[in-house]
C-alpha cells in the first residue's frame, strides 16, 4: 500500500462479524485498495477488506433487515455486512467503496496517465497538516 495514499473515506460502521455473526461497531478507512476496520479511530486496525478481490459494494436492507446497510461482496463468494448511522453516510460508503473497486480493476484506465502534465504536483501525499502521526489508519 502506498502510504501517501490520501484518506478517501473514515468513520464508524456497524459490521456483522464474520464467525459469530453478531454486529460490532467499528471504525473504518477506507485507503486506496484496502478497506481496513478496527475497534476505534486510535486502535491498531485488526482487519481489511482487500478491494482488489471485491465485485460489487451495494445496498442491503432488505437481505440484512437493517436499516442503512450495505454488502460488499469478493470473487469468492465471501460478503461483508456493514450499516451506516444515516442513508446519507451509507450512500457515501457505496459510492466511496464502488469507486475504489473501479480503480483496482484490471480494465480501469485513469485519465491522470494522458493529462499534459500541468498538475504533477497534485496527489504526492498531501499536506502536512492533514496527516495525524498518531492515528494508526492516517
Amino acid at each position: 500500500m502506498d502510504t501517501n495514499e490520501p484518506l478517501q473515506l473514515s468513520g464508524f460502521l456497524t459490521k456483522q462479524s464474520e464467525w459469530l455473526r453478531d454486529w460490532r461497531r467499528r471504525f473504518f478507512v477506507l485507503k486506496g485498495e484496502n478497506l481496513f476496520f478496527g475497534k476505534g479511530e486510535w486502535d491498531a486496525p485488526h482487519g481489511l477488506i482487500d478491494l482488489r478481490t471485491c465485485t460489487t459494494v451495494k445496498s442491503a436492507e432488505m437481505r440484512t433487515g437493517r436499516p442503512n446497510s450495505l454488502e460488499v461482496s469478493t470473487a469468492d463468494g465471501t460478503t461483508y455486512w456493514m450499516c451506516a448511522e444515516t442513508e446519507k453516510e451509507k450512500d457515501d460508503w457505496i459510492g466511496a467503496i464502488g469507486r475504489a473497486i473501479v480503480r483496482c480493476s484490471s480494465t480501469y484506465q485513469d485519465d491522470a496517465e494522458y493529462d499534459s502534465g500541468d498538475d504533477e504536483e497534485e496527489g504526492n501525499g498531501g499536506d502536512g497538516d492533514s496527516v495525524d502521526s498518531q492515528n494508526p489508519y492516517k
